[in-house]
């Protein structure tokens, strides 16, 4: 089985262009799971289910982090749809 963490990631405009759930798919070899979205041109979220090996949705986590994304953990919270 997959382990999987649930994630509300926020970002600002400089952000909205790039294609960063490709870029930790290919970088970190996890598996995204959108939930629900909303991108508009001067912010965006999506809340995910990402998996994978723990050290590599760590390292995912970070790299988001690290561009500037905020990143909540919303494990036991129910994602439904």
């Amino acid at each position: 089985m997959i382990e999987v963490d649930r994630l509300y990631v926020s970002f600002p405009a400089s952000l909205v262009p790039r294609p960063l759930l490709y870029e930790i798919t290919k970088e970190f070899d996890v598996i995204p799971n959108v939930r629900r979205a909303n991108v508009e041109g001067d912010h965006g979220w999506v809340i995910l289910e990402l998996g994978g090996p723990t050290e590599a949705r760590t390292a995912a986590v970070a790299y988001l982090r690290g561009l500037g994304c905020t990143v909540d953990d919303m494990s036991g919270d129910i994602v439904a749809g």
